[in-house]
């Protein structure tokens, strides 16, 4: 978080007031410090007024350990797909194709473990070549044939529900063995004595926290090494306060039911590995620079085609695993599978603050976005929202999600 402050200066006083009044200090420092990253934090708060807003409504009933944990397990596919989204939105592409593939992967997997008795260990290995095939030939004919990835994907939309259909033959093939079925709705296993929680739970919430907070004073540490502006020291406490609250409320609420979903943590992985990857390596700094201007790209030697065939590869590998993870969930592949999928990882994408001119965005934006529209789904369902309802109130948070960032584009351009 960047401020008026760097860190060889004190902080600056608001204007008009003495800088001696600390309480008054820090609001305009809060203040200040969302004003300025507006983009980054906006969709985190109408996360957080959303939950509050839906758990008023329904009494309390959103924010149950049982409901908290049928959140993760409902969403977790969707969250998987806009990962992978995110990073294609970011180098200036779409993907119209990941609902049919996930569904398409589903299908392979129920023939190879149903009809073939395949093990379910390398039944989803197989499922994730096939996925990586798929999304390889897309990225070539992106990539090294030129066609706009509208309209290549658009056509894998078309193709892989038509294949989809064929390997079902119009019907849905079940049931997968117990090892698959605990990947899509299993739970941690319970170890260690009776305390009324989930011990592992309580023990991995904890490493995050630990994790989390060196990470933080890492990174302030060496923004201040380069000289680079940084929070004043009080937000950035308050910040990580925030944030430690928030993992600590969680892993409270997992801990006392079942405990963590074993796809939850596939999910921290992923976010972990792909924030890492766009923070800190090479691939990652050639993803935002060719979505963000691809001749200054090409010119400063980024191998443009090469990253966007990367880019369609990674994308074909998580809407094989997003496949998988809703076919375990379901106990069985269903050839209208995946219908729509595309269209709400598109969506978290956006709300989670990518840009439609792309070169801009985050994974955990993309997580917030994801977790945005499942708190929405999930609240209106309590509700007994119709679905008629649900779309329209779907549709204008999308919206709104876009309309602020050209607005904050503006903004910032004034």
């Amino acid at each position: 978080m960047s401020t008026d402050v760097t860190a060889k200066s004190p902080a600056p006083a608001p204007p008009g007031k003495s800088g001696s009044a600390a309480g008054g200090g820090l609001l305009w420092l809060v203040l200040d410090g969302l004003r300025r990253n507006m983009r980054q934090y906006g969709m985190l708060i109408a996360l957080g007024l959303i939950v509050i807003l839906f758990a008023v409504w329904t009494g309390g009933d959103l924010l149950l350990p049982r409901n908290v944990s049928n959140l993760v397990l409902q969403n977790s596919y969707i969250l998987i797909l806009a990962i992978g989204m995110m990073l294609v939105i970011i180098a200036g592409h779409i993907d119209l194709s990941v609902g049919s593939l996930t569904a398409f992967v589903g299908a392979f997997a129920a023939v190879l473990m149903v009809n073939h008795q395949v093990s379910w260990p390398v039944a989803l290995v197989l499922c994730l070549l096939m996925g990586a095939v798929a999304g390889s030939i897309q990225g070539l004919l992106i990539a090294y044939a030129g066609i706009p990835s509208f309209i290549v994907t658009l056509a894998g939309m078309l193709l892989f529900r038509g294949l989809t259909e064929i390997l079902l033959q119009g019907q849905t093939l079940g049931p997968f063995p117990n090892g698959l079925q605990k990947f899509g709705n299993g739970f941690l296993p319970e170890v260690g004595p009776n305390t009324n929680y989930h011990n592992i739970t309580l023990l991995l919430g904890l490493a995050m926290i630990a994790v989390v907070v060196w990470q933080e004073f890492r990174d302030r540490r060496r923004q201040q090494e380069f000289s680079l502006d940084v929070a004043p020291t009080k937000l950035f406490l308050l910040k990580l306060v925030v944030i430690v609250a928030a993992i600590l409320w969680l892993t409270m609420l997992l801990a006392s039911y079942n405990g963590a979903p074993i796809i939850l943590i596939v999910l921290a992985v992923l976010v972990a590995g792909y924030g890492y990857v766009m923070r800190n390596s090479v691939f990652g700094r050639h993803i935002y620079a060719i979505g963000g201007n691809l001749p200054a790209a090409k010119l400063s030697g980024v191998k443009d085609k090469r990253v966007t065939f990367q880019v369609f590869l990674n994308m074909g590998v998580l809407a094989a695993l997003a496949g998988l993870v809703i076919t375990a969930r379901l106990n069985a592949a269903s050839p209208k599978a995946g219908d729509g999928y595309e269209l709400e990882a598109i969506a978290s994408a956006f709300i989670g603050g990518a840009s439609m001119s792309g070169g801009v965005g985050t994974v955990f934006g993309a997580i917030i976005g994801g977790l945005v529209l499942g708190v929405l789904n999930n609240g209106m369902n309590l509700l007994s929202v119709g679905t008629d309802w649900q779309k329209v109130i779907k549709g204008l948070a999308l919206l709104a999600a876009v309309g602020f960032d050209v607005w904050n584009k503006r903004k910032s351009g004034s």
